[in-house]
């Protein structure tokens, strides 16, 4: 896959489910956290060997979807500062686990990096998204990436 079509899908996924969650609710989260967000944590361990770490690039894709997801919908405002929020913080993780298992196999590095950045991402986003920390979403949505992001990751490994 193309460098390209991978910026293309992450960005898509990400506003796909920015707005879903604007849209639909909490409920929704964990749902979206299998599909799409742990596609896009996979996708961005694939740009992340291809553009060896740069956070610069990465971070622009998070503020590019989440002004996107804005632009879309602006009642969806919230959700977009909570995932960049969100994204941002699970990126300074991804980036830190990944490049201590850089040595591994990739399906190790996109696996426990996706773990971590799931970590992050699932504390931060409802409770920036929603105004107040709510644990049942939190352990849902943490469980749903990490399987999400490890079935993203078997597909992706070529």
């Amino acid at each position: 896959m193309n460098t390209k079509t991978l910026i293309s899908i992450y960005i898509s996924a990400l506003v796909a489910a920015n707005l879903l969650v604007a849209w639909l609710g909490p409920w929704f989260s964990p749902i979206n956290a299998f599909v799409l967000i742990g596609l896009d944590l996979s996708l961005r361990d694939k740009m992340h060997d291809r553009w060896d770490g740069s956070p610069a690039k990465i971070g622009g894709l998070i503020a590019a979807a989440g002004a996107i997801s804005y632009l879309l919908n602006p009642a969806a405002g919230m959700i977009a500062i909570a995932s960049v929020a969100a994204f941002t913080a699970a990126m300074v993780a991804d980036s830190m686990v990944y490049q201590a298992l850089r040595n591994k196999p990739w399906l190790v590095k996109a696996n426990g990096s996706n773990a971590a950045g799931a970590a992050a991402d699932s504390v931060l986003f409802p409770t920036i998204a929603f105004g107040g920390f709510m644990p049942e979403i939190v352990l849902l949505q943490f469980a749903a990436k990490v399987c999400g992001g490890a079935v993203w990751s078997y597909l992706l490994r070529k």
